[in-house]
C-alpha cells in the first residue's frame, strides 16, 4: 500500500481524497495555487506546496511544478482527481518515468480514451453500439459535407480531444458546415491545442446515461449500474441519479455484460465512465469513455455501497477487484445528486466572492461534498461548483422528497448559487415522472417562467 499520496487537484474532490487517505491510513500532499492559500484541503492535508499563481495553467495544469512537488515530497503516487491533468497522459507518463503511481488507468488506455475517434472504435469492435459517424478524422470542410451526405443531416461536429461542449456545432444544412467547421475548429484548437474534428449523426433531444466501471490489474471488471446525467445546461451536467427511471433491468444488464467484455478487451484498468446517448426508441450509443472519477461518482456509492476513491487507490497499490467490490454486487434504492454552483441560477454566469453565511443540510440519507464555508472566498479562476448535494432514499420518491428538504435548509449568503434553479426543477412534473431529455432546461425561459 501507498505510504504518501498527493492530490493534483483543489476543493471538495481534493477533500475527498484526503479522506479516503485517512481512512487508508495513508498520509497526503496537497498542491495549492496562491488563490487556494487558506482552502481547507490545504488546512487538512497532512502537507501542502504552493505550486504557482491563481491561474491554473501556471499552477494546477503546470506540469513540472506538480512532478517538483511530488518529488520533494517523497510521495509514492498521485491521486489526479477530476478536471486539471486527471485526463492527461502525458502527465500519467511523466509520472511513471519519475516512479510515481499514477492514480488512474495505464497511459496509453489514457490516450487511446481521450481520442474520441479512436474511443468509438475500440469499443465497437468490442460490440458496443456507437453512433453513426466519420470513420476517422476530418482534414477539411469538403471531406466533412461528403460525409454528412453520407450519414444525414443533422450531425454534429465534434473535437476529437474535446469535453464540456467545447468544439462541437450542430449542422443542419450543406450551406451551414463549412463555417462551424471552422468555428468548431478554432474553439477546438483553442481549448485542446489539437484541431481534429470528427462527425455523428445528431440524435435530437436524447437522454445521457452513463455507466460507471471498476477494473483491476488481473483482468477483472465490474460494472456498478448506470446514472440519468440528462439535466444539464451548456453541455454541462446539474443534475444525476443512480439508477436511472428509464433504464429497465434488461437493458442494464445487456449493457454490463458487454461493457465488462469491451473494458477487459481494450485493457483497461482503474474506475471510469462510459458515457451513452439514449434515443427516443431507448436505444443506446456510445459517446466517449471518461478515464477518471466522475463529478456524480457519490451517487453510485450511495446504491452499490462502494467507495469508489477508496477503490481507486487501493486497485492502482495492485488489490483485486474482490476487495473493493462485493460479490454479488447488489444495487439497492435510488440517489440524486444536485451540483450546487456559484452561478446566477437564471442565467449561469458565473458568481465569485466571500461567502457570508454557510449551513449544510444533514439528516438521514444526505450528504454534503463541499470545500466551502462561512468567510471563504469562491475565487473567480476556477469551475463554479460550490458544493455537491446528495440525498438518498429506499426509491426514488423519497430520494427527492429527501432532496426537497436539502435545498430548502441549504443556505449561502453571499454568493448567488443553483439552488433555486434545483428547486424548480424538482417541483416540475415531468421530473417527477422520469420524462425528460437533454433539453428539458430549455422549457425555462430567462425570466424563470416555463415557455412548454
Amino acid at each position: 500500500m501507498f505510504e504518501k499520496i498527493l492530490i493534483a487537484n483543489r476543493g471538495e474532490i481534493a477533500l475527498r481524497v484526503i479522506c479516503a487517505c485517512k481512512e487508508l491510513g495513508i498520509r497526503t500532499v496537497a498542491v495549492y495555487s496562491e488563490a487556494d492559500r487558506n482552502s481547507l484541503h490545504v488546512r487538512f492535508a497532512d502537507e501542502a506546496i504552493c505550486i504557482g499563481p491563481a491561474k491554473s495553467a501556471r499552477s494546477y495544469l503546470n506540469v513540472p511544478s506538480v512532478i517538483s512537488a511530488a518529488e520533494i515530497t517523497n510521495v509514492n503516487a498521485i491521486h489526479p482527481g477530476y478536471g486539471f491533468l486527471s485526463e492527461n497522459a502525458d502527465f500519467a507518463e511523466v509520472c511513471e518515468m519519475s516512479g510515481i503511481r499514477f492514480i488512474g488507468p495505464k497511459p496509453a488506455v489514457i490516450r487511446l480514451m481521450g481520442s474520441k475517434q479512436r474511443a468509438r472504435s475500440a469499443v465497437a469492435a468490442a460490440g458496443i453500439p456507437v453512433v453513426p459517424g466519420s470513420q476517422g478524422i476530418l482534414k477539411d470542410a469538403d471531406e466533412a459535407i461528403q460525409n454528412a451526405g453520407h450519414i444525414g443531416y443533422p450531425v454534429i461536429l465534434k473535437a476529437v480531444a474535446g469535453g464540456g461542449g467545447r468544439g462541437m456545432r450542430i449542422v443542419r444544412s450543406a450551406e451551414e458546415l463549412p463555417p462551424l467547421f471552422q468555428q468548431a475548429q478554432q474553439e477546438a484548437a483553442a481549448s485542446f491545442s489539437c484541431p481534429d474534428m470528427y462527425m455523428e449523426k445528431f440524435i435530437a433531444a436524447p437522454r445521457h446515461i452513463e455507466f460507471q466501471v471498476l477494473a483491476d490489474e488481473y483482468g477483472h471488471v465490474e460494472v456498478l449500474g448506470e446514472r440519468e446525467c440528462s439535466i444539464q445546461r451548456r453541455h454541462q451536467k446539474l443534475i444525476e441519479e443512480a439508477p436511472s427511471p428509464c433504464v429497465t433491468p434488461e437493458l442494464r444488464a445487456k449493457m454490463c455484460d458487454l461493457l465488462r467484455n469491451a473494458m477487459r478487451e481494450v485493457g483497461y484498468t482503474n474506475a471510469g465512465t462510459v458515457e451513452f446517448l439514449m434515443d427516443e426508441d431507448g436505444s443506446l450509443y456510445f459517446i466517449e469513455v471518461n478515464a477518471r472519477v466522475q463529478v456524480e461518482h457519490p451517487v453510485t456509492e450511495f446504491i452499490s455501497g462502494v467507495d469508489m476513491v477508496k477503490s481507486q487507490i487501493l486497485l492502482a497499490a495492485g488489490e483485486r477487484l474482490d476487495t473493493c467490490v462485493p460479490s454479488p454486487l447488489t444495487l439497492r434504492g435510488h440517489a440524486i445528486e444536485c451540483r450546487v454552483n456559484a452561478e446566477n441560477p437564471v442565467t449561469y454566469t458565473p458568481s465569485p466572492g466571500r461567502i457570508t453565511a454557510f449551513n449544510v443540510p444533514g439528516c438521514v440519507g444526505v450528504r454534503v461534498d463541499t470545500a466551502a464555508h462561512a468567510d471563504c472566498v469562491i475565487p473567480p479562476y476556477y469551475d463554479s461548483l460550490l458544493a455537491k448535494l446528495i440525498a438518498y432514499g429506499r426509491d426514488r420518491g423519497e430520494a427527492i422528497a429527501r432532496m426537497n428538504r436539502a435545498l430548502e435548509m441549504f443556505i449561502v449568503e453571499g454568493v448567488d448559487t443553483s439552488i433555486p434553479l434545483h428547486q424548480r426543477i424538482l417541483a416540475d412534473p415531468d421530473f417527477l415522472a422520469g420524462n425528460f431529455t437533454t433539453d428539458f432546461l430549455s422549457r425555462f425561459a430567462a425570466n424563470g417562467a416555463r415557455t412548454v
